[in-house]
């Protein structure tokens, strides 16, 4: 788990050193790129989601380091969803994500901002603090996706 972590985080922080409008060699390589950094976030975030459901023991290490992945990835898949990526890949993104760019990006930075607060909320080692910052990155990611994702 450790190495897997660290090489999520690795990934992540090469991947950063990349500007914010990354472009990329076709359309296909954008959608690749967001649906993974969604995946990975998506993937830790639900082991914090098992501890503050009780699925599974509550361990604060772990808390801090899947929140803070969680809060890295989160910054990713904005770049990926540039102009002629609509296309090219089943994708569930809705139109309205390229119809609508100022209220995506309002999604977009309520995500980011939530997961600052998770990071701090797992920092505080308490459980309470976490099943609350949990809820709110939860409607966060939820209001999006009510918004701009097919189901």
């Amino acid at each position: 788990m450790k190495f897997a972590a660290s090489a999520v985080i690795a990934t992540a922080a090469a991947v950063l050193a990349f500007p914010a409008s990354a472009d990329f060699a076709k359309p296909e390589d954008a959608i690749k790129y967001r649906q993974s950094a969604l995946f990975v976030m998506a993937q830790h975030f639900g082991r914090i989601g098992a501890m503050v459901n009780g699925k599974t023991p509550y361990e604060a290490k772990a808390a801090v380091d899947n929140a803070e992945i969680v809060a890295e990835m989160s910054k990713l898949p904005w770049a990926a969803f540039g102009p002629g990526t609509d296309k090219g890949m089943t994708t569930r993104a809705k139109a309205e994500i390229w119809n609508e760019q100022a209220k995506f990006k309002e999604h977009n930075e309520k995500l980011m901002g939530a997961t600052a607060k998770l990071v701090a909320a797992a920092k505080t080692n308490n459980l309470d603090n976490l099943k609350t910052a949990f809820s709110a990155t939860a409607g966060a990611c939820k209001g999006c996706h009510d918004a701009y994702r097919k189901d």
